[in-house]
């Protein structure tokens, strides 16, 4: 059972998760000569262990190329997982029929990070909203029209736009469209794939203020995969941080945020850019050296090339995720 942060005064405490992730994985074959001889992997998401309970939102942060959006693609399986599950409501998906996959698909919806590539530049918006639900049989035409009508407005748009193309809109109110589509089919998850990081600030809050309000008006569930710390902790009710492909600290958001466990969350949160001036004198941790290649990956901690706690354990013993709310994979996590 996990208990979720307070949300409008009540504490939500949850047995069933909406999604399980188990063992994750996502290689990608390394090709070498004219015969495409694989020669190695680039582990992009090496072995996630984490749950998602319903109308929470669970961030994941780490620097580019930690997995982050791969793992949000996995789950929704436009990029197949390599290895592991994936338990949408307690039915593994790799076990599922074409027929059941498409089903359990309308309950799952991402948006992605670029409004704009994401949008057919030759489609109307009315025919893009329209799309999801003729492509699955759910309303006839004329139910359609109204629907698309509706959720324009939800969004923040008015039923007027949905002539227009999308290069005709600002970059916010294309994301507003990319939310838009997610909704049509009323999913009850969505992978948000740093839809604010291309966005103007100002845009930036107004966006998030819309997820948040969305997701109490269609009881929704997040995954909510970012850069910028504010956001993540604007919106978020727990974090994963991930380096490497692994995840090294989970928790919730308050406890990230004023006891972080593992160095790199650290390093991490001391970048996070503080208004209140008596704390803009903290001390900056910049973590040495580069990140790793994941196509080999340091034995051991992926994190000791990097840590100034490095230890010989460190070097040769992986650690596991181990706590109770608040887990952390590290042999000496900070007090």
């Amino acid at each position: 059972m996990i208990t979720l942060p307070e949300k409008d005064g009540i504490l939500g405490q949850l047995n069933e998760p909406l999604l399980e992730i188990k063992n994750l994985k996502k290689y990608y074959p390394i090709k070498k000569g004219v015969l495409s001889k694989t020669v190695g992997h680039v582990k992009a998401v090496d072995g996630l262990d984490f749950s998602i309970y319903p109308g929470e939102t669970i961030s994941l942060v780490g620097e580019s190329g930690c997995g982050k959006s791969t793992t949000g693609r996995a789950i929704v399986k436009l990029d197949p997982p390599t290895e592991g599950s994936v338990l949408f409501e307690g039915k593994d998906m790799a076990d599922l029929s074409k027929g059941e996959l498409r089903k359990i698909r309308t309950q799952m919806q991402i948006i992605f990070q670029d409004p704009y590539s994401s949008l057919n530049p030759r489609k109307r918006i009315g025919d893009l909203l329209a799309e999801p639900l003729l492509a699955h049989k759910l309303a006839s035409k004329e139910e359609v029209s109204k629907k698309v009508d509706q959720m324009l407005e939800t969004v923040g748009l008015t039923k007027f736009h949905k002539g227009r193309y999308p290069h005709e809109f600002s970059g916010g109110q294309r994301q507003r469209i990319g939310i838009a589509r997610a909704l049509m089919l009323n999913p009850k998850l969505i992978v948000c794939d740093e839809p604010v990081s291309a966005l103007d600030v100002s845009i930036q809050a107004q966006v998030l203020n819309l997820l948040k309000d969305l997701q109490k008006e269609f009881n929704l569930t997040y995954l909510f995969i970012a850069h910028g710390l504010g956001a993540v902790k604007y919106i978020s009710d727990r974090i994963a941080v991930m380096y490497l492909g692994k995840i090294v600290e989970l928790g919730k958001t308050a406890d990230i945020f004023s006891k972080p466990k593992h160095p790199y969350t650290q390093a991490l949160l001391s970048a996070y850019p503080i208004p209140n001036p008596h704390l803009r004198n903290r001390e900056r941790i910049v973590v040495e050296g580069d990140v790793p290649s994941p196509a080999n990956p340091p034995k051991g901690c992926r994190f000791h090339t990097r840590c100034p706690f490095a230890a010989s354990i460190c070097k040769e013993k992986e650690p596991v995720l181990s706590g109770d709310s608040h887990t952390v994979a590290c042999h000496f996590p900070l007090s």
